[in-house]
């Protein structure tokens, strides 16, 4: 740490301490001109004769009162954040020549093992075999995940420890955590009291002192001998005039065993005997065979253009880097690889469809089933929708297949538009396909449809895994037949019985649970059908690359006029009682209302008992007046129907429901949306739920119902108050949860993404993407001598996950 850093935490600390001159073991006025003599003539220290200034600012320290203390503090202060900022070359930060010699002569004596001694002795075949190993390690490292050498070098640091900066005592900040080296004198045993002992090791640091503190761990006396060289690190206190460490971590220094300290040491996960010293020792020796593990795979031209670390040397830096700077560098390369490595592969694929045999020419004019359909429709397109159905249909008219994604808020009308696809491809003579990642997505779609089909007398089935064995077979063999027009339905339509006449458009609605493989499988059920892609809810531009980079991309960002936005409060339980004569002044005015019940994800039967509670609770205490019915994921399909119709004709006021109305449902004359247990729900489901209600001409209202006190849950909640705007609240939603919770669930046939940031990382993610779209378009097959490595990196990385048989 430089002298500028040190010196604003130590006026932080003295400041909080009452400007005692007690913020540094020693005082803070000697430590403070010790600094400031540092920083004189140095690039960016302000120059000498600013620094004698505050040198003589600070001599009466100690002897002025606490207002004039306060004066100096502030002058001080003030000058060192206008300082410019330089960045030397990470070094120990040492302030006596004694020590630095001291550790100059301990490191000549302490050299880390050579890096040559194992190279010629090959690679083990097995992970057993490598020394400090063994099989009972080898069989603990395969639980974790951990099957071959590749995968222990790409086990990387969860955190890491700077134990590179050794304090003298008189430079320790009270209250801040330091590391000391020093070593062991003598150490008591205190117990005072009942219950605690205190193990106190007085160190000594050249002429200096230091007590290092633990408590309740008496079994380390036995390692706390004196003349022992340790490394303690832990906040700082004070002692009977002497500086304390209550000690955090601690290492005995051992002379042929500097990876564990003297240097940033990486923290990894672990478990049981596997701790972080197992996998500092077995990786440090590892590396130094890091080029026959993992080889550099990108031709030198590409890292200067992108301004990337050769890749051994990245691994090196990110298991023991030699700085914070060089850390960074080493996470930018690997999350540079991972990134690219994923766009490669959709680049690949996209490719793939490019030169793929000859697909389905759709009719490039609207046909009379379509033109009838346009006519019966109540309402007119949006603008938005218009354009985006244009590029659908020119897509479908091309011979080669399409891939398109289709993004659009909450109520812009990707439904209505992934329609007018399905009646295009009936029109044409071929057979439509909507595959829903869950059940109730599925029915809804169902409804819907066959509500907007009927007057054409187009037949639409449904399919999922809880059709009885007859009406599967019936399904089955209409689709067969062709005379099923338009099939929607779940992975069910993935299984190997199903069978189409002519399936010329497959739609899937991704709600960010199906990947690649699904979507490659559904297509399989034709020749070179079309596919398009929905999204349930917006998705930041980060993950739309990442997961649909092999896509073309439309946006309905537009929504329909007269849309009023839906006006969003979040209360606590303590003003239930004005929300209740809110809703009863609605319904009073023939408005309807939806309540969603708390999620207990771990137990459907736990949901239902929830909303079954809720509903009858609101039926025949608060609002009796009124016909309180209840939808929930258990009941069959023709009871779900019954009450979803009910509730469309006004027979039912109030709907009480698990999320089975995420996401779907269309009932213009609802205009309240209750959330109990509201930070129970992402951002993206807060979102989907409010998307209910606004449909109509009438103002809407959204009641989040919450008590938490959880800092990430009250943020959500504030955000869904401040904002109707779909993709404004992904990448909220993104950055307070990250992609993992964002998804709820991992993407079938992607690799999890271990270093990459997909919130910080978009420059580098466009960066991979350019390059890898670029390789593909020069070496489709990646048939060239120079992208061989390139070739093997991507079957290791992908394995199953991704089709990529199109490369060889």
């Amino acid at each position: 740490m430089d002298s500028k850093t040190l010196l604003l935490k130590a006026i932080q600390a003295e400041k909080r301490l009452g400007c005692n001159n007690g913020a540094v073991f020693g005082g803070f006025d000697r430590f403070v001109i010790q600094q400031l003599e540092k920083l004189a003539g140095k690039p960016g220290g302000g120059g000498r004769a600013e620094t004698a200034d505050f040198i003589r600012l600070f001599a009466d320290y100690g002897q002025v009162s606490r207002s004039k203390r306060e004066e100096k503090l502030e002058k001080l202060w003030h000058w060192l954040v206008n300082l410019p900022v330089s960045r030397p070359a990470p070094r120990r930060a040492q302030s006596q020549p004694q020590l630095e010699t001291q550790l100059e002569a301990k490191e000549k004596t302490e050299a880390p093992p050579a890096r040559t001694a194992e190279k010629s002795q090959g690679l083990p075949a097995q992970l057993q075999y490598v020394k400090n190993i063994g099989p009972k390690r080898a069989t603990a490292l395969q639980a974790m995940g951990i099957n071959t050498l590749r995968d222990l070098l790409f086990h990387l640091p969860r955190d890491y420890q700077d134990r590179s900066q050794f304090k003298h005592p008189s430079q320790l900040v009270h209250g801040e955590k330091e590391t000391v080296l020093g070593t062991v004198v003598n150490v008591q045993e205190l117990r005072p009291r009942r219950g605690l002992v205190i193990l106190k090791a007085l160190l000594r640091v050249e002429e200096s002192q230091v007590y290092a503190v633990w408590f309740n761990q008496r079994y380390l006396k036995e390692q706390l001998k004196a003349g022992t060289e340790l490394v303690v690190a832990g906040k700082t206190d004070r002692a009977y005039g002497i500086p304390q460490i209550n000690v955090e971590e601690f290492e005995i220094v051992d002379r042929q065993d500097l990876i564990h300290t003297g240097r940033i040491v990486p923290v990894y996960p672990g478990s049981g005997q596997l701790n972080s010293r197992f996998f500092r020792t077995v990786i440090y020796r590892l590396l130094d065979q890091v080029d026959e593990i993992a080889p550099e795979f990108l031709p030198g031209q590409y890292c200067q253009q992108h301004s990337l670390l050769p890749r051994p040397q990245a691994l090196q830096e990110i298991h023991f880097p030699q700085s914070w700077t060089s850390r960074e560098l080493a996470r930018r390369r690997l999350a540079f690889d991972e990134l690219f490595l994923l766009q490669l592969a959709l680049a690949l694929l996209k490719g793939t469809e490019k030169t793929a045999p000859k697909g389905i020419a759709h009719s490039p004019v609207p046909l009379p089933l379509e033109i009838e359909f346009r006519q019966r429709l109540p309402f007119q397109l949006t603008r938005a929708q218009e354009r985006v159905l244009g590029e659908i249909y020119r897509d479908m008219a091309a011979p080669r297949p399409m891939t398109r994604l289709v993004q659009g808020d909450v109520g812009s009308g990707k439904t209505i538009v992934a329609a007018l696809a399905l009646l295009k491809t009936v029109a044409s003579g071929y057979q439509g396909a909507l595959m829903a990642p869950t059940e109730i997505l599925a029915e809804q779609h169902y409804w819907n449809l066959q509500e907007l089909f009927r007057p054409l007398g187009l037949p639409v089935g449904l399919l999922t895994s809880s059709k009885s064995k007859k009406e599967r077979r019936q399904l089955l063999a209409d689709l067969a037949s062709g005379h099923l027009a338009i099939v929607i339905g779940t992975h069910a339509l993935l299984q190997e019985d199903v069978v189409f006449a002519r399936l010329g458009l497959a739609v899937v609605d991704e709600q960010h649970r199906f990947g690649v493989r699904q979507r490659a499988l559904l297509r399989e059920k034709g020749n070179h059908p079309d596919l398009l892609v929905m999204t349930a809810t917006p998705i930041p531009r980060t993950l739309a690359l990442t997961l649909y980079g092999d896509l073309d991309v439309s946006v309905i960002d537009e929504l329909p006029p007269g849309r009023k936005p839906v006006k969003t409060h979040w209360l606590n339980r303590s003003r239930l009682d004005k929300l209740y004569a809110f809703i009863r002044e609605q319904l009073e005015q023939g408005r309807q209302a939806y309540v969603v019940c708390p999620l207990v994800e771990e137990s459907e039967k736990m949901d239902l008992e929830a909303a079954t509670k809720l509903a009858q609770e609101w039926q025949e205490q608060i609002f009796p007046q009124f016909r309180v019915g209840l939808l929930h994921g258990r009941m069959k399909q023709e009871e779900k129907e019954g009450v979803m119709e009910e509730f469309r004709q006004n027979r039912l006021q109030i709907l009480v429901s698990t999320t089975v109305i995420e996401v779907g449902v269309n009932v213009p004359n609802a205009t309240i949306m209750v959330v109990i247990d509201a930070e129970r729900f992402g951002l993206a489901q807060l979102h989907q739920l409010r998307g209910r209600v606004g449909r109509g001409e009438y103002q809407s209202y959204c009641f989040l119902i919450s008590d938490t006190q959880s800092a990430e849950g009250r943020a959500r909640l504030r955000i869904m108050e401040q904002t109707n705007d779909g993709f404004v609240l992904a990448e909220e939603d993104l950055k307070l949860r990250g992609p993992g919770e964002f998804f709820g669930t991992r993407q079938s046939g992607l690799p999890e993404l271990k270093v990459a940031d997909l919130v910080k990382d978009l420059p580098l993610l466009e960066g991979a993407r350019q390059l890898a779209f670029r390789i593909v378009e020069e070496d489709p097959k990646l048939a060239r001598p120079e992208h061989r490595l390139l070739k093997e990196e991507l079957k290791a990385t992908f394995a199953d996950g991704l089709d990529l048989a199109q490369i060889g």
